[in-house]
Parts: structure tokens; sequence; C-alpha cells
């Protein structure tokens, strides 16, 4: 079901790319066609040329297989052209479409796959898949052709030799089986594995001053050496079964072979076949073998990408839990941001004990509402539900009078300028992190955003000001020049509730005062 899942997922990409496609297959067909036909001007070079002594004839068939070889190369440029093309527009398409599944998720979907698992599969899984698609297209086609076509030939060239070929591919037939069924388990649990390296990398590199800070560096080493010897033994028993596959392959043409030529000497001796059909055929054995050698390319590329294109497949079919109504109520003109909270009781996903339980309390316009209360009381609960990062277990949320599950999430969250409790930012410039909140605000409203926030101050001492370049997290700056920061986003926005969750913990006192 597994290798049924990836065809389905991948065909599916890859339709919308049908005429690329199509013309891949119609230049195949003519690339097979050439490589068949050569054999038979083969066999007249030797039977009508050589043995008669025709010069002219040699020098004309000798041109003609010339032509069709250059036919079929050019071919086989095109091909791999289209190839490319398909599956980097494949990939590019799957990518696209995990991060706009990932940019739905709520909190439940974001806590069931890591950041590292999805960066894997964003990434490593799908480059797993284009290098699956280009041999879809420029070997899977062109070895069935060439298989049937050549088997066609051969049997038509002797009847009697034949029987070395179908041996020859029922022994390639019971080797790749074998191997597939060896390596597949080792395939599923290598995509494990480099999430985990990933996972441990991750957290080495974003906690790298705890790290130095507890003397750390030893113990971390040995973690990551732990998943990176596993991943390492992994990969090495995958490629060692692999590698047993191309001296087989080998060993089972060159035994076709002797085989061929022996018999089919006995027959040149017996007057039952002459040397321009032996070779010919002997050609087509090899075409016939050759096309099972690429085929076995593919046995080996499936598994690995039918485990990635289940993982991709899981992200994009995981559907979230919260989702807006089809009717959704719109807030009108006279909305007021009057919020109030009615029996709200809550639960985290998988777990017994409730966060909130008979949560009822009013926030009016115009008014501060704080709350105080032990870490893991569920202050930063009660802003998940209010911005429906999760939906109450029981009981309603109200603003302006309308549950807002009735609400669209985006409508909802308009009318909100949150701060969250760590500091986000991203990479590009004090600017683009303001215009983040309203990307059509005027540098007066950032202006005034930045100077309620008490940021101003710090902006003005950069040489570039607004411009001064911010890292990937805000790394290059303090906590509490972050957490400034982000409260200027939220007021740049101008909106009617502003949400505060422990924004203030890096600030002095006379900051927080002011």
């Amino acid at each position: 079901s597994k290798d049924k899942t990836l065809m389905i997922m991948v065909l599916e990409y890859m339709s919308a790319y049908f005429g690329m496609i199509l013309a891949a297959l119609t230049l195949l067909v003519i690339q097979a066609i050439c490589d068949l036909t050569l054999p038979d001007y083969m066999s007249d070079i030797i039977n009508t040329g050589i043995f008669t002594g025709n010069i002219n004839f040699i020098v004309q068939t000798g041109t003609k297989m010339i032509l069709i070889t250059l036919l079929s190369a050019a071919c086989s440029i095109a091909v791999g052209y289209f190839a490319a093309r398909v599956a980097a527009n494949t990939s590019r398409d799957m990518r696209l479409d995990i991060f706009k599944r990932v940019q739905t998720f709520s909190n439940p979907e974001l806590e069931k796959f890591s950041p590292a698992s999805l960066i894997t599969r964003t990434t490593n899984d799908i480059t797993q898949i284009q290098l699956l698609v280009v041999m879809l297209v420029r070997m899977l086609f062109y070895a069935a052709i060439l298989g049937v076509g050549g088997s066609i030939k051969a049997i038509s060239e002797s009847r009697t030799l034949s029987w070395i070929i179908v041996l020859a591919i029922l022994t390639l037939i019971v080797v790749i089986v074998i191997l597939f069924f060896v390596v597949m388990p080792k395939m599923q649990k290598m995509q494990v594995l480099v999430d985990k390296v990933n996972l441990i990398s991750r957290e080495n590199l974003e906690g790298m001053l705890v790290i130095r800070a507890f003397n750390s560096q030893k113990f971390e080493e040995s973690r990551f050496d732990g998943t990176n010897r596993a991943l390492t033994e992994n990969s090495l028993f995958v490629n060692r079964a692999m590698t047993i596959m191309m001296p087989t392959m080998m060993f089972i043409m060159n035994v076709t072979t002797v085989f061929i030529v022996w018999v089919g000497a006995q027959q040149i001796a017996a007057l039952q076949i002459d040397i321009g059909k032996m070779m010919a055929f002997l050609q087509y054995a090899m075409q016939i073998i050759m096309s099972f050698l690429l085929l076995s390319v593919m046995f080996i590329l499936i598994p690995r990408a039918a485990v990635s294109a289940n993982r991709v497949k899981e992200v994009i079919e995981t559907d979230t839990q919260i989702k807006d109504k089809k009717k959704a109520v719109l807030p009108g003109e006279d909305f007021v941001p009057d919020i109030e909270y009615e029996n709200v009781s809550f639960c985290y996903p998988g777990s017994d004990q409730p966060a909130l339980k008979n949560i009822s309390f009013k926030a009016k316009h115009g008014e501060t509402t704080a709350f105080i209360g032990m870490t893991g009381s569920g202050k930063s609960t009660l802003i998940s539900l209010l911005m429906r990062f999760y939906d109450v277990t029981e009981g309603r949320i109200l603003l302006d009078g309308i549950d807002i599950r009735d609400m669209k999430r985006s409508d909802l969250r308009n009318k909100m300028g949150y701060v969250p409790q760590k500091s986000m930012l991203f990479s590009g410039t004090i600017n683009s992190n303001l215009l983040y909140a309203d990307g059509g605000s005027s540098s007066e409203n950032m202006q005034r955003a930045a100077r309620i926030a008490q940021a101003e101050e710090f902006i003005s001492s950069k040489t570039e000001g607004y411009e001064a370049h911010v890292a990937q997290g805000g790394s290059n700056l303090s906590g509490g020049q972050k957490q400034r920061l982000s409260i200027a986003r939220a007021l740049v926005k101008n909106a009617p509730i502003y949400i505060f969750d422990d924004s203030f913990s890096a600030l002095d006192m006379k900051t927080d005062a002011a």
C-alpha cells in the first residue's frame, strides 16, 4: 500500500506537466526504436557485407548506423532535459503544498510534527522524490519499451536461444525481490534517523550559549555521535546491500553472453543459424538485460522514495482541528472590543487534567485586564484560547457578544495586536520587522510605536537606524531590545485589542514603567 501511495501522489503532481511528459515519452519511443534497429544492421553487415566482401554495402549500412546513433543520442539529451524539468517542478509544488499546509496548522498539529521533522520532510524527503521522478521519466518508460521490444526482436531472430533470456530474467527478478525486502525496513528507519540528527543539530545551534555555560560540549558531542553513528550504520547496510546488486547483474549478464555464444556456436556448426543472426540475438539479449539493470536502479530508489512520499503525504493530508465555519459571522461596523469568558474549561490534547476549569470574567474595552499567577497556572493558555491557537473544551469565549468560534480566524486575529511570551523576530531589518504587523504602515506610525515601546533610543543609536540588520530570531539584539521591538510591532497594527503575554520580563524597572 505504501508503494501505491507513492505512485498515486507522485503521478497526481506529475500530471500538471503532462505536455512535457508526453514529449519525453515520444522521444523515448524514437530512442528505443533507434536502439532496437541497430542489431539488425549489424547482422546485415556481417551476413551481406563481410562474407560477400561488399565494401559499399558496409559503408552505406555503417553510415545509417551512425546517423541512427546520433538521433538516439539527441533524443536521450532532450528526454534528460524534460525529465529534469518535470522533477524540479514537481518537487517545487510539493514543497509549496507542505509550506501552505503547515501555515494552516493549529498548535495540536504543530506539536504532532517536530520542526526538525518538518524541515527534513520539506528538503531531504522531497529530494528523494525528485530523484525518483527523474528516473521514472528517464529510465522506467525507456526500460519497459527496450525490454518488450528487445524480447520480440530476439524471439523473431531465434526461438531456440530464447530460453537463455527467460532464465536470465527470472534470476534477475529473484535478486531484485530479495534485495527489496531486505532493504525496505532499513530505508524506513533511515528517514527517522535523519529527523533525529536534524533535531539534535537544531537544539545545539539554538542552545549553544547554554551548552557552553555548563561546559556540556562533551555530553552533546556524545549524544550527537550516538545518533550519527546509528544513521551511518543504517546507511552503510543499505549501500552494501545495493552494491551487491550491480556485480550480481553484471555476472548474470556475462553468464548469459557465454551461454548464448556457446549454444549459438553449436547451432552455427549445425547450420541452424548464421553468425549475423546470433550476433543480433546477442545484442538484443544485452538490451533486455540492460533494461532490467535500469529497472533495478528504480528498485534501489523506490523503497526510500516510498518512505519519503508517505512522510510528505502525512503532512499534506493532515487536517487542522481548528477550522473556520462556512458561514462565519463578520464583526460589525459598530464593533466593541469587549471580551467575555463564560465557564471556560480546557484540556490539552492527550492530557487528562484540565489546564483551565470554569473560568469566567469580562475584559471591557478601554480597560486593562491583568492576570497574575504561578508558573504553569494557565495564563498563556488563556491567551492561546482567545487567539484560537486551541479551541475551548467547554464553555465559550465571546468577542463583542459573538462566539469566537463563529468568526473567521483571520478576522479574529485582525482585531488583536499580540506580543508573545518569547520574542520572535525575523531576519531582515528593524523596519521590515515592524512592517510585519501592517505592510502599509507609515514611517510616522512606526516611529510612534517605537517611541511608546521605548525602542526609539536604541534604534536611533544604530548607524543605519530603522534599516539596521536583524539576524534570524533577533540573535544580534539583547533580550530587552527584542521585547521592545515585539511590543512596537504589535502597536504598529493599531488594533482595538492588545495582548501582552509576559512581554516585559526582560525590561528594567524604569523602561517597564515608561
